[in-house]
Protein backbone atom coordinates (compact mmCIF):
# COMPACT_ATOMS: atom_id res chain seq x y z
CA UNK A 1 0.00 0.00 0.00
CA UNK A 2 2.49 2.45 0.98
CA UNK A 3 4.25 2.03 -2.75
CA UNK A 4 0.77 2.99 -4.08
CA UNK A 5 0.48 6.36 -2.29
CA UNK A 6 4.02 7.18 -3.15
CA UNK A 7 3.06 6.59 -6.84
CA UNK A 8 -0.24 8.49 -6.51
CA UNK A 9 1.53 11.33 -4.66
CA UNK A 10 4.25 11.24 -7.34
CA UNK A 11 1.34 11.51 -10.77
CA UNK A 12 0.07 14.24 -8.62
CA UNK A 13 2.96 15.96 -8.44
CA UNK A 14 3.65 15.79 -12.33
CA UNK A 15 0.32 16.86 -12.90
CA UNK A 16 0.37 20.31 -10.61
CA UNK A 17 2.08 23.07 -13.12
CA UNK A 18 4.93 24.58 -11.80
CA UNK A 19 4.92 28.10 -10.80
CA UNK A 20 7.46 30.16 -13.08
CA UNK A 21 9.22 32.20 -10.90
CA UNK A 22 8.52 35.89 -11.61
CA UNK A 23 10.72 37.97 -13.55
CA UNK A 24 12.82 40.50 -11.82
CA UNK A 25 11.81 44.44 -13.25
CA UNK A 26 13.71 45.27 -16.30
CA UNK A 27 15.88 48.20 -15.64
CA UNK A 28 17.76 47.68 -18.72
CA UNK A 29 16.66 51.62 -19.50
CA UNK A 30 20.22 52.54 -17.00
CA UNK A 31 22.26 51.42 -19.62
CA UNK A 32 24.86 54.03 -21.54
CA UNK A 33 27.02 56.12 -20.79
CA UNK A 34 25.48 59.58 -18.65
CA UNK A 35 27.58 62.63 -17.92
CA UNK A 36 26.77 65.62 -15.66
CA UNK A 37 28.38 69.14 -15.91
CA UNK A 38 26.60 70.70 -13.53
CA UNK A 39 27.35 73.31 -11.06
CA UNK A 40 31.26 73.29 -11.73
CA UNK A 41 31.91 69.22 -11.23
CA UNK A 42 32.06 66.24 -14.37
CA UNK A 43 29.80 63.46 -13.02
CA UNK A 44 29.36 60.31 -15.38
CA UNK A 45 27.86 56.80 -14.99
CA UNK A 46 28.68 54.04 -17.31
CA UNK A 47 25.90 50.97 -17.32
CA UNK A 48 26.05 47.83 -18.85
CA UNK A 49 23.02 46.30 -20.91
CA UNK A 50 21.64 43.25 -18.76
CA UNK A 51 22.61 40.35 -18.95
CA UNK A 52 20.96 37.42 -16.86
CA UNK A 53 19.80 39.66 -14.34
CA UNK A 54 23.31 41.91 -14.07
CA UNK A 55 24.23 45.10 -14.70
CA UNK A 56 27.47 46.67 -13.51
CA UNK A 57 28.16 50.33 -13.40
CA UNK A 58 30.85 52.82 -12.47
CA UNK A 59 30.81 56.43 -11.85
CA UNK A 60 33.82 58.69 -11.90
CA UNK A 61 33.22 62.39 -10.25
CA UNK A 62 35.38 65.27 -9.77
CA UNK A 63 34.15 67.92 -8.03
CA UNK A 64 34.10 71.73 -8.30
CA UNK A 65 37.46 71.57 -6.13
CA UNK A 66 39.07 69.09 -8.40
CA UNK A 67 38.77 65.92 -6.51
CA UNK A 68 38.38 62.91 -7.59
CA UNK A 69 36.12 60.03 -6.27
CA UNK A 70 34.70 56.96 -7.81
CA UNK A 71 32.22 54.25 -7.15
CA UNK A 72 31.70 50.49 -8.59
CA UNK A 73 27.69 49.34 -8.48
CA UNK A 74 25.98 46.16 -9.61
CA UNK A 75 22.08 45.41 -9.92
CA UNK A 76 21.43 41.73 -9.98
CA UNK A 77 18.74 39.76 -8.84
CA UNK A 78 19.00 38.43 -5.12
CA UNK A 79 16.89 36.33 -2.76
CA UNK A 80 15.16 39.77 -1.16
CA UNK A 81 14.68 40.76 -4.85
CA UNK A 82 16.32 43.14 -7.61
CA UNK A 83 19.71 45.19 -5.82
CA UNK A 84 21.48 47.89 -6.19
CA UNK A 85 24.90 46.93 -4.59
CA UNK A 86 27.00 49.95 -4.51
CA UNK A 87 31.14 50.54 -3.08
CA UNK A 88 31.82 53.96 -3.61
CA UNK A 89 35.69 54.42 -3.55
CA UNK A 90 36.25 51.24 -2.77
CA UNK A 91 34.31 50.48 0.12
CA UNK A 92 32.41 46.86 0.55
CA UNK A 93 29.32 46.82 -1.16
CA UNK A 94 26.04 48.51 0.63
CA UNK A 95 22.77 46.64 -0.78
CA UNK A 96 19.50 48.71 -1.53
CA UNK A 97 16.45 46.18 -2.46
CA UNK A 98 14.28 47.38 -5.30
CA UNK A 99 10.95 48.54 -3.50
CA UNK A 100 9.84 50.42 -6.42
CA UNK A 101 9.59 50.44 -10.40
CA UNK A 102 7.77 51.60 -13.56
CA UNK A 103 8.98 51.94 -17.47
CA UNK A 104 11.65 54.07 -16.55
CA UNK A 105 11.87 54.58 -12.70
CA UNK A 106 13.56 52.52 -10.17
CA UNK A 107 13.53 52.66 -6.27
CA UNK A 108 16.28 50.99 -4.38
CA UNK A 109 16.16 51.36 -0.04
CA UNK A 110 18.17 50.42 2.23
CA UNK A 111 16.83 52.19 5.68
CA UNK A 112 19.50 50.36 7.93
CA UNK A 113 22.02 52.56 5.74
CA UNK A 114 23.79 55.19 7.37
CA UNK A 115 23.32 57.95 4.00
CA UNK A 116 21.74 57.40 1.65
CA UNK A 117 18.44 55.46 2.55
CA UNK A 118 17.34 55.39 -0.56
CA UNK A 119 18.57 55.76 -4.47
CA UNK A 120 16.20 56.65 -7.24
CA UNK A 121 17.04 56.23 -10.91
CA UNK A 122 14.24 57.93 -13.56
CA UNK A 123 15.09 58.34 -17.23
CA UNK A 124 12.94 60.80 -19.51
CA UNK A 125 14.97 60.07 -22.89
CA UNK A 126 18.00 61.06 -22.98
CA UNK A 127 17.85 62.43 -19.87
CA UNK A 128 18.99 59.57 -16.52
CA UNK A 129 18.28 61.65 -12.92
CA UNK A 130 19.92 59.95 -10.53
CA UNK A 131 19.29 60.66 -6.57
CA UNK A 132 20.21 59.90 -3.43
CA UNK A 133 18.11 60.45 -0.38
CA UNK A 134 18.62 59.89 3.40
CA UNK A 135 18.97 61.96 6.43
CA UNK A 136 22.11 63.13 8.38
CA UNK A 137 22.30 64.35 12.18
CA UNK A 138 18.14 64.50 12.38
CA UNK A 139 17.79 66.47 8.93
CA UNK A 140 16.53 65.22 5.88
CA UNK A 141 19.03 65.14 3.08
CA UNK A 142 19.46 64.51 -1.07
CA UNK A 143 21.50 65.06 -3.66
CA UNK A 144 20.84 64.68 -7.47
CA UNK A 145 22.12 64.63 -10.89
CA UNK A 146 21.04 64.79 -14.31
CA UNK A 147 22.78 62.90 -16.79
CA UNK A 148 22.67 62.99 -20.41
CA UNK A 149 23.35 60.38 -22.73
CA UNK A 150 26.58 61.06 -24.09
CA UNK A 151 29.55 58.80 -26.27
CA UNK A 152 31.38 56.63 -24.04
CA UNK A 153 34.48 58.48 -22.07
CA UNK A 154 33.12 62.19 -23.31
CA UNK A 155 34.27 64.85 -20.98
CA UNK A 156 32.42 67.99 -19.68
CA UNK A 157 33.88 71.29 -21.95
CA UNK A 158 36.78 72.89 -20.17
Amino acid sequence: MPILTAAVFAAALIQTPAQAPTPAPDVGWMAGYWLDCANGREASETWSDPREGLMVGHAVTVSARGRPSFESAYIHPAPAGLTYSAQPNGAPPTAFVLIDSGPARAVFSNPDNDFPHRIIYERDGETLKARIEGVIDGQPRSMEWTFTSAPLNSRCPT
